[in-house]
């Protein structure tokens, strides 16, 4: 019996997988549990890009995928991209107090960028911590999804009172959404468990703001 693995799961999804499929093998007639366990179906790997598929027992897949979280480039590119992501979104941030009109904006504005300023520290510790820089060379940041280009940027600098308002919850909404795109794009993507951790805390708390601001307008 042969398994395909595919991407990393969660842990605990993956540690019930391979249990599984361990139970199963140990439940063929005539076969003996003890020596199931022992050897256990095979489970095939896929290559990283360029490199041959290998075959190895459930056990070894388990151990291999609880312990090698080795960042690829989707973590990397993910890091850096959201690094100047959020660097726009505490951009726009920065001018509600003195712009806007509404204090639950004022609020609201005030928690984003208490929550994006360490995260943006975090994501740099993290590149700094396995050697990788935090620009990309040739990497354009305005193809960002979610970004606000220059023209609209000016336009929410001049604005003041409820036309600021307005303006900021739709910039600020789209720049939500798109970053949630790119958290989302990097779950299927990744393999570094805190890079997944950090995208999960992205999708949680700006699918939450979303909701807040739909709700302001």
């Amino acid at each position: 019996m042969t398994t395909v693995l595919f991407r990393r799961a969660p842990y605990a999804a993956t540690g019930l997988a391979v249990l599984t499929v361990l139970a199963l093998g140990g439940c063929d007639s005539g076969t003996d549990p003890k020596s199931a366990s022992a050897t256990g179906p095979s489970v095939l790997v896929p290559g990283k890009p360029g490199e041959a598929n290998r075959t190895m027992s459930a056990q070894d897949a388990q151990e291999q995928r609880s312990d090698d979280d080795t960042p690829n480039s989707a973590d990397v590119s993910y890091a850096r991209m959201m690094i100047a992501h959020h660097a726009q979104a505490l951009e726009l941030t920065e001018l509600a107090p003195l712009r806007a009109e509404s204090a639950k904006l004022k609020a609201l504005a005030e928690r984003i960028s208490a929550a994006q300023g360490p995260e943006i520290e975090a994501m740099r510790a993290w590149l700094k911590g396995y050697g990788k820089s935090e620009e990309a060379a040739g990497h354009a940041h305005a193809t960002m999804p979610g970004m606000a280009t220059e023209a609209q940027l000016k336009k929410l600098r001049a604005a003041k009172g409820k036309a600021f308002d307005e303006l900021f919850l739709t910039l600020m909404i789209t720049h939500h959404e798109g970053a949630i795109t790119m958290a989302t794009e990097v779950k299927g993507q990744g393999n570094n468990i805190r890079i997944e951790e950090m995208a999960d805390d992205v999708v949680a708390q700006q699918t939450s703001e979303i909701n807040r601001m739909r709700d302001m307008r």
